[in-house]
């Protein structure tokens, strides 16, 4: 579902740690490499996308957005368990937060951006994430992204090469007044039908993937309603879908705090980990000692 961490390896004082080793399940590929090597069948595709789901319910939950959903960040085992990583670019949603720093160009991750990160600084919700999973699974129905804009305005014409233009109310709720002018100045796009794109695919994979890819934010499907879809109803089971027993929130956000102020925090952290860990197994070694009695 999403990577845990096994433990953490640091020196033994704030003034000794030059390095911080953080420790977690080993997994044999991701996502991204196996795209390169071979075609899924329906069967797989369903269950990764099932598992990309079920992770991002509990993430969401948390109310944090992901932000980076791509295939490198998932991780495969040979049993074919699948964990989101990297949250490097995790934020706390927050729809009336400005978000610029976050549009500095990540050419890797430009192909599975919702079109309103580019077309706006602020405003954006978890709707962002929803999007990023319909990137990935067109993908893994074609073994190519589907949007491999090579710049900014690229990757826009590429978008809407395929869901076709914007109507006058998707239009509306761009707050960027000369983002808006540009998408009206273009020439009228029609949408290209999916089983045009993808001839071989599941028509209940497509149905979902129409609702994932949706250029207005407000339209796109949520992820519980993701999991409910009836492509997914063999695995779907709201009872082991786990949810964040309280939504995440920081104080701040860490982007630019001095470099001996990041040292302290992450020192903090790092024994309120060591804590919970000790806790955790303590609690595990009691119960099984009351098993064994």
């Amino acid at each position: 579902m999403i990577i845990d961490i096994r433990d953490i390896l640091r020196a033994v004082t704030i003034d000794q740690m030059k390095d911080v080793y953080i420790v977690q399940c080993l997994m044999e590929t991701d996502l991204y490499k196996l795209l390169k090597t071979q075609r899924l069948s329906n069967d797989h595709i369903c269950y990764f996308l099932y598992q990309i789901l079920r992770g991002l319910k509990y993430i969401h939950s948390a109310n944090v957005l992901h932000r980076d959903l791509k295939p490198s960040n998932l991780l495969l085992n040979t049993t074919c368990d699948l964990k989101i990583c990297d949250f490097g670019l995790a934020r706390v949603a927050d729809p009336d937060h400005d978000h610029t720093g976050f549009l500095t160009e990540y050419v890797a991750t430009r192909w599975y951006r919702a079109p309103e990160i580019m077309l706006n600084s602020k405003g954006y919700t978890k709707s962002i994430d929803i999007w990023s999973v319909g990137c990935i699974l067109a993908e893994m129905l074609s073994n190519r992204p589907i949007f491999p804009g090579k710049h900014y305005l690229d990757q826009l014409n590429h978008i809407l090469g395929v869901l076709g233009s914007p109507s006058q109310e998707d239009l509306d709720c761009i707050i960027n007044e000369k983002a808006r002018s540009y998408l009206q100045s273009l020439p009228f796009k029609p949408k290209v039908p999916w089983v045009k794109l993808f001839p071989n695919a599941d028509p209940k994979a497509l149905d979902l993937l129409d609702k994932m890819l949706t250029f207005n934010p407000h339209k796109r499907i949520g992820v519980e309603e993701a999991l409910a879809h009836p492509y997914l109803e063999q695995y779907y089971d709201p009872a082991d879908e786990p949810v964040a027993e309280k939504p995440f929130r920081f104080d701040c956000e860490l982007d630019d705090l001095p470099k001996e102020t990041l040292k302290r925090l992450i020192f903090e952290e790092t024994i309120l980990f060591k804590q919970r860990l000790n806790q955790e197994h303590s609690t595990n070694s009691n119960n099984t000692s009351a098993m064994a009695t």
